[in-house]
C-alpha cells in the first residue's frame, strides 16, 4: 500500500502522518509497515539538536497509526469526517535503542483482541532487524 493509498486510511497528514508504506496487511490479523526517518523531520531541530533521536512517543503513534490502517481494513471501511480513530491506551511501553535520523522503522501490530469497540494490540517497531520499541496498544473508534 503506498502513501496514496494510506491517505485514505487515516485522517492524519504533514508533518503528523507516520507511515509512509505498508508492506502486508492481514485483515483481522496483523500489518508490516514502514516509517522512514529523515532529518528534515520537525522534532529533530529541538530533540536533541546536538543528537538528533526521535521521540519515543511519535514512535508509540508510528504504531498506532499502523494500527489504524489495520483496524479499518478489517473493519472494510475508511476514514471520514463522522467518526475518528482515538488511540486510547498504553500498556508496559518499553524503549530498547534510539531511533536516528536516516534509519527505516519497521512497524509490526498484531491485533490481541477486540471487546466493545475496544482494540488491543501487540506492537513492536524494529530498525534493521533489532528491536527498538514495543509496548501494547488499545484504540476505539467513536462518532464526532
Amino acid at each position: 500500500m503506498d502513501i496514496h493509498e494510506i491517505l485514505k486510511y487515516l485522517p492524519h497528514r504533514y508533518p503528523f502522518l507516520l507511515v509512509d508504506r505498508v508492506l502486508s496487511c492481514q485483515p483481522g490479523k496483523d500489518i508490516i509497515a514502514l516509517k522512514n526517518v529523515t532529518i528534515n523531520e520537525p522534532f529533530f531541530v529541538g530533540h536533541f539538536p546536538h543528537h538528533p533521536i526521535m521521540p519515543g512517543v511519535l514512535i508509540i503513534e508510528a504504531l498506532a497509526q499502523a494500527a489504524g490502517i489495520l483496524t479499518l481494513k478489517t473493519m472494510d471501511a475508511k476514514t471520514n469526517n463522522d467518526s475518528i480513530y482515538y488511540f486510547v491506551g498504553i500498556d508496559e511501553a518499553r524503549f530498547k535503542k534510539p531511533v536516528q535520523a536516516g534509519d527505516q522503522l519497521t512497524l509490526k501490530v498484531e491485533i490481541l483482541r477486540q471487546i466493545k469497540g475496544v482494540w488491543k494490540y501487540s506492537a513492536k517497531a524494529e530498525v534493521d532487524g533489532q528491536l527498538v520499541t514495543e509496548a501494547k496498544l488499545m484504540c476505539t473508534m467513536r462518532n464526532v
